[in-house]
């Protein structure tokens, strides 16, 4: 379920639009979110929201707030995703130690197991979009550079965030509908700083997610989209459809597979159903906790939601630039490999992140955190130390399955990486770097 609900923030966010744009914007959303305009009274945090200047193929250029997908990625901390076009590390690897497949077969009575196909190296590409400096597009690839300095290309044709288009609230030409095949690039850039009003720059969705394995607070993504307070949630109650304001609501309880229990601010609870936002098909809620950086709690290992005002929202400037990923990997021959690090063949940078589960939890942590990794070669996964001194016991999945791609380890003065596949790995030691 798509819905446009940020045209109510640009109307406040952008007070020198004409009566004209204002009417244009209007007439460019759905019926839906025009009816939530009429019924806006606050705004984003500015400071906190996308802003950047886009330049379509026929040379157009908009500059304003700005958000993905029709309604999804619209804050610093969100993620833009995507999928590697190739592995440009697969070459520094020997062939035959690259991860494979392994099938069982009984013969006799003993069970052999054989190597099959070599799992594939592509990799999936997640960066803040506090990170990211540009993203440049044409008609094969997406090309991102982050700020460090860094550039990924990404398959045009595989899923990515650019493929349902961007809105920009653009100061002389009002709200500005972009399909993705019309952007030649994105440049990001700091957004304004926030309104000194009173009431203003209160909007973004803040909490505390209480889970079976414990609890996460920070920004929420609910439902993977909804983060500001004026996004729409809809549901199914008991006498009828309900479209409640994010910034109306107390608390969401898991009370089924499919349904919720929402509690609003002037203590009033409904019990919803019918929809992702209310339970049917929910797709989870992302939490930027401090701790960890960002946490994905699926809906079956959620118990509920309690909103709550704090969090300090962060501006594009507070995203330092990252730094090659650096350290000591141990093998089980006891050597010791230190130099510049490449994790699974894909990661090579302290702003990426390692993806893996735990109860119903994946976390997204960011190298930068994480002071080591240690392989649990019988259960498989890894216990990972965080340099807060938190150990966490992930499981074999993501950035710790068994398609894991092994390790390249550059040393000074060495002209070529050594590799190490992951099942000689016994501990890797990461380099703090030099800022955070």
């Amino acid at each position: 379920m798509h819905h446009r609900p940020w045209t109510s923030l640009a109307l406040i966010l952008l007070p020198g639009l004409t009566a004209g744009c204002r009417t244009a914007a209007l007439e460019a959303d759905s019926p839906r979110a025009a009816a939530s305009v009429a019924a806006s009274t606050i705004e984003g945090p500015t400071v906190a929201l996308l802003h950047g200047r886009i330049t379509t193929l026929d040379g157009a250029s908009y500059e304003g707030p700005l958000r993905f997908g029709g309604g999804e990625e619209a804050l610093w901390n969100h993620q833009f995703n995507g999928f590697r076009d190739e592995n440009r590390w697969k070459e520094e690897a020997p062939r035959d130690e690259l991860p494979r497949e392994r099938h069982s077969v009984e013969i006799l009575g003993i069970t052999l197991s054989i190597p099959g196909a070599r799992y594939s190296l592509r990799r999936p590409f997640m960066a803040r979009f506090g990170d990211i400096a540009r993203i440049d597009a044409d008609f094969r690839r997406i090309h991102v550079t982050l700020k460090s300095g860094a550039t990924f290309d990404l398959d045009r044709y595989s899923a990515d965030d650019l493929a349902d288009g961007v809105y920009i609230w653009d100061t002389t030409h009002g709200m500005v509908d972009l399909d993705e095949w019309k952007i030649r690039s994105i440049e990001f850039l700091p957004a304004p700083m926030p309104s000194t009003e009173p009431g203003r720059n209160a909007a973004l969705l803040h909490g505390t997610v209480q889970t079976a394995a414990g609890s996460f607070s920070g920004l929420i993504q609910w439902d993977r989209e909804e983060s500001l307070g004026s996004d729409l949630l809809e549901g199914r109650g008991a006498d009828g459809d309900v479209t409640l304001r994010y910034d109306a609501i107390a608390s969401i309880q898991r009370v089924g597979a499919d349904r919720s229990l929402v509690t609003l601010r002037d203590g009033r609870a409904l019990e919803l159903s019918g929809t992702r936002n209310a339970g049917l098909g929910n797709r989870g809620a992302y939490v930027d906790d401090d701790r960890y950086g960002r946490v994905l709690v699926a809906w079956d290992a959620l118990v509920r939601i309690d909103f709550s005002a704090g969090g300090t929202p962060l501006a594009y400037q507070d995203f330092a630039p990252g730094h090659p990923l650096a350290g000591t990997v141990v093998t089980r021959s006891g050597r010791r490999l230190t130099g510049r690090l490449v994790y699974d063949l894909d990661e090579s940078e302290t702003t990426e992140t390692l993806d893996a589960p735990a109860a119903g939890i994946d976390y997204l942590i960011p190298f930068r955190l994480i002071a080591a990794i240690v392989p649990e070669p019988g259960a498989g996964g890894a216990t990972v130390t965080l340099r807060s001194g938190e150990t966490l016991a992930l499981e074999a999945s993501g950035d710790l399955g068994s398609e894991h791609g092994g390790m390249l380890v550059f040393a000074a003065g060495q002209a070529r990486a050594e590799y190490v596949s992951w099942a000689e790995v016994v501990r890797v030691e990461l380099q703090a770097p030099p800022t955070y």
